[in-house]
């Protein structure tokens, strides 16, 4: 088996990356659908964001992660305690995947935040997608975000340095949709899948 992350700054194109690995057979598991999963209400998680930000962050009963955002964003003690209420539990989640995994299975682990929560020793391969300024904001905007919540989410994040530096590879993602494309079946087909059958046990 063969664990990678995934990993590239907010608006890098990771995502879509990610949904191409997928076709081309690998299992995709996304950190941020995870990081929803463990505070959905009735939940352990739900009940303690809840406790610590209060009810103002609800919306039809359910958390609202804009509003949550604006939040933590904009105050780093906020951002340190939602992570100590996400991060163990999301991390739990991906554990228990791994250990589900068969002997020939490549797990794709679309992960935003490797470099700061310093996950990669976790990993046996990890990639970098990363892409222009302009167009990550371009990308951000089309999505409906305002570009000051661009700004705080951007720096928020580790720099492309930073990621590049605990890469295996980097993904350069500045072309058009088929040249990523291409790029993650070379990748795949190149050097997952090899290292894949020659693993034979994960970190």
């Amino acid at each position: 088996m063969l664990v990678v992350a995934l990993t590239g700054g907010i608006g890098s194109g990771k995502s879509l990356a990610a949904e191409y690995f997928a076709k081309l057979g690998a299992l995709v598991l996304d950190a941020d659908q995870l990081s929803r999963i463990v505070i959905e209400r009735g939940s352990d998680g739900f009940n303690e964001v809840i406790a610590t930000f209060g009810d103002s962050i609800l919306k039809n009963g359910e958390i609202d992660r804009r509003a949550l955002g604006e939040i933590v964003f904009k105050d780093k003690l906020a951002k340190a305690k939602l992570e100590a209420i996400i991060h163990p539990r999301v991390r739990s989640e991906f554990e228990r995947a791994v250990a589900r995994l068969s002997s020939d299975d490549i797990l794709i682990y679309e992960i935003p935040l490797l470099f700061e929560t310093q996950g990669a020793g976790r990993f046996d391969y990890i990639i970098s997608v990363e892409s222009e300024m302009e167009k990550r904001i371009a990308r951000l905007r089309a999505k409906g975000l305002h570009i000051s919540e661009i700004q705080l989410r951007i720096a928020a994040q580790a720099t492309p340095d930073e990621r590049a530096a605990i890469a295996d590879i980097v993904i350069a993602n500045d072309g058009s949709e088929d040249e990523l494309l291409r790029a993650v079946e070379n990748l795949f087909e190149g050097e997952l899948q090899p290292k894949s059958r020659s693993n034979t046990s994960h970190k």
